[in-house]
Formats: C-alpha cells, sequence, structure tokens
C-alpha cells in the first residue's frame, strides 16, 4: 500500500517538480503550478483531472477516488492512498496529473510522460 512518503517520492522525482507547503499541506509542483496536495494528515492524494473523468472515477471506484465539496468547480480529485493497488497506480495517477499542470516545453522534453497508453 502506497504511503504518503512514496507520493513525496514519485512526485519528486517528475520533471520540475518541487515540494511547497500551502494551507497547511504539502504541494507539489511543476514549473511552480500545483499538480498534487496531501491533505488529510497525509492519508490522500489530492490531483488534477478533468471533470467528466473525475465524475466517472468517483462514481465508479467510490472506495478510492472521491471529490471534496470545497473542491467540486475544480478539476481536482481526492484518493484514498490505502485504497490504491500498488505503487505503479500511484505512479500513474501523479504522472497523468504532472502532464495536466506541465507547461508545453517539459512535455516536449519529456515524451515519455507527455502522452498515456490510449491517448
Amino acid at each position: 500500500m502506497p504511503d504518503a512518503e512514496d507520493v513525496r517520492r514519485i512526485a519528486l522525482s517528475l520533471p520540475d517538480t518541487t515540494e511547497k507547503t500551502a494551507w497547511s499541506m504539502p504541494t507539489f509542483r511543476v514549473a511552480g503550478k500545483m499538480f498534487a496536495t496531501l491533505p488529510e494528515e497525509e492519508t490522500s492524494l489530492a490531483v488534477r483531472c478533468p471533470k467528466e473523468e473525475r465524475d466517472e472515477l468517483a462514481l465508479a471506484e467510490p472506495g478510492k477516488f472521491w471529490i471534496a465539496a470545497h473542491e467540486a468547480q475544480f478539476a481536482w480529485v481526492r484518493v484514498r492512498l490505502a485504497a490504491l493497488d500498488d505503487e505503479a497506480e500511484l505512479r500513474d495517477i501523479l504522472a497523468d496529473s504532472w502532464r495536466q499542470a506541465a507547461p508545453q516545453r517539459l512535455l516536449e522534453a519529456y515524451p515519455e510522460l507527455g502522452v498515456t497508453d490510449g491517448q
């Protein structure tokens, strides 16, 4: 089961990523743009996710994904770390969120992170 330290290690391994405390929680940013946070005493993860996909995830796997009321109008979804299958799933979730926040120059410099299978 992945934990907050796995989130931190994986997020910081992504290009041009930094960690900054905001709203009394760790946040992760690519080129200064936030793509992940560790709310709820670091037992969950908040990541960027297009609203349509976010809604589908929350309906399909409510034990794993949910939408925080104060984030409903934004393209973010929460993920329960304890519900993740493994570190590979965590890596995929973080990389997907990173791609949504990363500037074009980074997507071009790291093509292996720029697209996912099926895109």
